[in-house]
């Protein structure tokens, strides 16, 4: 298993609609999710950024990230989170949202 930390900005006023979808994600995207090996998910609200947490199961992290790409419905749930999130400057190309080094763990 490994942990990811990621980042993204949430366009100013767009909270609300962020978290009224994530009420209720829609079924076949968190199929998706656990399809490709993500367990543990969380993503956290402070200050237009978010924060999302998750463990990865799996053994090829990019093949089944290409996988959950190629999902039509996930798809178009990016469409409708896209317009809500803005990328940050230092983010590495081709990352949405911003890979984050892990410096501390402990259970």
């Amino acid at each position: 298993m490994k942990r990811y930390g990621q980042v993204i900005r949430l366009r100013p006023g767009k909270l609300e609609e962020y978290a009224r979808y994530h009420a209720q994600v829609w079924p076949e995207v968190l199929k998706m999710i656990r399809e490709c090996n993500i367990r543990n998910y969380s993503i956290f609200f402070k200050d237009d950024t978010l924060f999302a947490y998750f463990e990865y199961v799996g053994q090829d992290f990019e093949a089944d990230m290409a996988k959950m790409a190629a999902d039509p419905k996930t798809q178009e749930w990016w469409a409708i989170m896209k317009p809500l999130q803005e990328p940050i400057p230092s983010r590495q190309e081709g990352e949405w949202w911003a890979n984050m080094q892990e410096v501390f763990h402990t259970d």
